[in-house]
């Protein structure tokens, strides 16, 4: 999302040091936690990182990283006037171990940047404010970014000084760990860069061991498509049987790569209590969310990143999250749910009652009986045929 100032031309500042300061103090203010700036030139080899990213199809559903990538490369195609990029990063780091949630098997895990209001209100608000303070202070014009624009914020942010990209892709700071929500904003005044932080991953893989699904072909490099965030949040479809196991009780997003670098040692618990007080915060029982019809969702995750991904697709996740619980008290609501209009759920509630009957092939025969027969939809129903297999091979 984007909101601009227009002005007149671009604007030099007599004390470009003096304002930048300044930048760095009000900032401070209006709550964020780190501040750099870069030219709009500054992103090197990012832009050719990407097409390759492209070229390999790594993106997976995401057509609108390909739609802009040209503007993404290239800051000032988005904007001609662009002179200076000011990188704004906000805490939102967890106060317990987010991997603690993935042994309890029973509740639903959500990623720390989904558990409490959506990041892009906090941001954008904060954002506003400092970008009218420029405005006012120098003439220039702004225009604000957090996130759904086509701007690469971890590039900029490294081309900043916030932090560098790790091999998880992701940005790691000094200060704040693998923990910040990162804004920007483009403006015509002239403000002198920062330095780029260096690269401190060193030997250290631990981001890339640790992934369940093995999204990494490389380090520096992220294949979408595998990676568990991806699935749980931007994928449309089905999940591919492959996956289903991996992704354990994680039902919105992914947190293994972030939790596990190293440099969390430093980092500190968000301040902003927005971030953390969610429905989800403490892992919801999988029992309470499979519960949820269209109207319930929209209701308990109003405000939340996680009302954009929908009922049906939650509740796709949440059933993955069933059929690796091992909870057979859950079958009852998996069963329902074979019968859901949407057929996104159907299919993983046919797979979710294969896995919880693993041990009972002639209960799940019987609901395959009961089912089957009615089903007019084909993935749902090559769900039930892959199930009989594995259960006819496994015998």
């Amino acid at each position: 999302m984007s909101v601009a100032l227009e002005a007149g031309p671009p604007v030099t500042d007599a004390r470009p040091e003096t304002l930048k300061a300044r930048l760095a103090t009000r900032a401070k203010a209006e709550g964020f936690d780190a501040v750099g700036v870069t030219a709009p030139d500054g992103i090197g080899p990012a832009g050719a990182r990407l097409r390759a990213f492209l070229a390999e199809a790594m993106h997976g559903d995401m057509a609108w990283l390909a739609a802009h990538a040209d503007r993404r490369a290239h800051p000032a195609a988005l904007w001609p006037d662009i002179r200076s990029v000011i990188m704004l990063g906000v805490n939102y780091g967890p106060s317990e171990n987010p991997l603690a949630l993935l042994s309890q098997r029973w509740r639903g895990a959500v990623s720390v940047y989904a558990r409490g209001r959506d990041y892009h209100d906090v941001v954008k608000g904060r954002l506003k404010r400092l970008a009218g303070w420029l405005h006012r202070e120098t003439g220039a014009a702004v225009k604000l970014f957090v996130d759904t624009a086509p701007v690469m914020e971890k590039p900029l942010a490294h081309a900043a000084g916030l932090g560098w990209q790790g091999k998880h892709t992701n940005l790691v700071s000094r200060d704040f760990g693998s923990w910040l929500f990162l804004g920007a904003i483009f403006t015509t005044a002239l403000l002198a860069p920062d330095r780029p932080e260096e690269d401190r991953c060193g030997n250290c893989r631990r981001c890339l061991d640790i992934c369940p699904t093995d999204a990494f072909p490389a380090p520096y490099r992220l294949d979408a498509r595998r990676c568990i965030s991806y699935l749980t949040i931007e994928h449309k479809g089905h999940i591919a049987r492959p996956f289903r196991r991996p992704i354990g009780n994680r039902i919105y997003g992914c947190d293994d790569c972030l939790a596990i670098c190293p440099w969390n040692k430093f980092a500190q618990s968000a301040s902003e209590a927005r971030f953390a007080a969610g429905p989800l915060t403490g892992g919801a029982p999988l029992s309470e969310l499979l519960a949820l019809d269209d109207a319930a969702f929209r209701a308990a995750f109003s405000g939340s990143p996680i009302k954009r991904t929908g009922r049906d697709r939650f509740i796709r996740n949440v059933l993955i999250a069933a059929g690796n619980s091992g909870e057979t008290a859950l079958l009852p609501q998996v069963a329902a749910l074979l019968g859901d209009p949407s057929p996104l759920v159907r299919a993983m509630a046919v797979w979710a009652a294969s896995e919880l009957l693993a041990g009972d092939p002639a209960r799940f025969a019987a609901l395959r009986a009961a089912h089957l027969p009615k089903e007019a939809d084909e993935a749902v129903r090559a769900e039930w045929q892959e199930a009989e297999n594995l259960t006819e091979g496994s015998a």
